[in-house]
């Protein structure tokens, strides 16, 4: 592997955690498309920014990017609280403008450099190592490398800082009002980051990737934990695999870098979207068929203890017919009891075993009384298997 390959896998995993940062925080305050309103409303900051200095290296990029990013948000909330248009459309009408904006500048003035549409929307990891800084004739590494790596541990030292005071901001507004924090300074201080770390990564991997980097590990971890913490460390993680791997698969396709990264995040997604132990789409359908069944199930003991002294009513057959389930419905319903030593039966007349009315009296109790204990737990306490 030569250098430059590894330059290009240090600066993608790098860019990757940057954007993991500020992008978790979107995700849980549900403000995932600010990002992509972010990276192409910041593009009219980077032109006059080049315009005022004629160097695609100078900070004051930066710094009037990052300006105008915040400018995207102010102009999104402002039209947001006139009550007109909801956020979505807000940020639809705010960041195509000013894209276009610079757009139209590029186009009209600066075609014959580096910053032209192609390099925008798509980045070009590949060429990343080629621009290096130069300190006293020393060869320091890429530009990109000390870029995104200063972003980075500044933003991890303002993680570290205002942790307390943007988790609490973040899950309640309200409660870190009441407490003397500024939900308004923490929102606009987080916008300003994410604002930072997508200038910083604009030039090395381009609007698609960034937008990816920012959105797709966050909400991929956020399926698979509820801690903030883990759900942050997860974040970085994905990204730092997706980033390594998308590179390869890139290598071995002769494909775009940013595009075979993106792909691999979008998969890394599904995957974890499909299997997720607890938020995944094949969990949730299982616990919807298992709550279902239990469901039934304790309509089906209630029937048998309201018609303890009826056998014609407690009559396997009978019971498929009054309670008008499909009979695959009611052998699922009746096999569960019998695994759970609810009920017996002989010669097709069920009844309820001792564990059965202890059961149905619980739960009676239950709904009549709506007492604090959860249904759940009275479940657990009873169920040796579940539906």
């Amino acid at each position: 592997m030569s250098s430059a390959q590894l330059e290009i896998q240090l600066i993608a995993s790098l860019v990757a955690i940057a954007c993991a940062i500020p992008g978790t925080f979107l995700v849980l305050r549900k403000m995932a498309l600010i990002t992509d309103a972010i990276s192409h409303a910041i593009l009219p900051g980077i032109v006059l920014g080049f315009f005022i200095t004629e160097d695609l290296s100078s900070p004051l990029l930066i710094l009037l990017a990052a300006l105008s990013g915040v400018l995207t948000v102010i102009l999104v909330e402002f039209i947001q609280k006139t009550k007109l248009v909801k956020e979505d459309t807000a940020i639809g009408l705010v960041f195509p403008v000013l894209f276009s904006i610079g757009v139209i500048l590029i186009a009209q003035h600066a075609n014959d450099v580096h910053l032209d549409v192609d390099a925008v929307l798509v980045g070009e990891l590949a060429f990343a190592p080629f621009d290096r800084l130069l300190l006293y004739q020393t060869d320091m590494g890429p530009k990109a490398l000390w870029i995104i790596g200063s972003i980075l541990l500044i933003t991890l030292g303002l993680l570290i800082t205002f942790f307390k005071e943007l988790k609490i901001s973040t899950f309640d507004a309200g409660l870190a009002a009441a407490l003397g924090l500024s939900p308004v300074v923490m929102h606009y201080g987080l916008m300003t980051i994410a604002s930072i770390t997508t200038v910083g990564a604009f030039d090395a991997v381009g609007a698609i990737l960034v937008i990816a980097f920012m959105i797709a590990p966050a909400a991929t971890a956020y399926l698979l934990t509820n801690d903030l913490k883990k759900m942050l460390f997860l974040a970085a993680i994905l990204g730092v695999i997706a980033a390594i791997s998308g590179y390869w698969l890139a290598h071995e396709l002769d494909a775009s870098i940013a595009g075979a990264i993106t792909t691999v995040l979008g998969l890394i997604f599904l995957a974890v979207y499909l299997f997720a132990p607890q938020k995944g789409y094949f969990s949730v359908r299982y616990r919807q068929r298992q709550q279902r069944i239990e469901v039934s199930l304790l309509t089906f003991l209630l029937h048998l203890g309201n018609h303890t002294d009826n056998t014609s009513e407690r009559h396997l057959q009978h019971l498929y017919e009054h309670i008008n389930w499909q009979k695959v419905r009611a052998k699922s319903v009746v096999n569960l009891a019998l695994k759970n030593n609810m009920i017996q039966i002989d010669q097709d007349i069920i009844s309820l075993t001792e564990k059965g009315h202890s059961f149905t009296k619980e739960a009676i109790d239950y709904i009549v009384t709506n007492k604090n204990a959860e249904i759940e737990n009275m479940k657990d306490r009873f169920f040796l298997f579940r539906g």
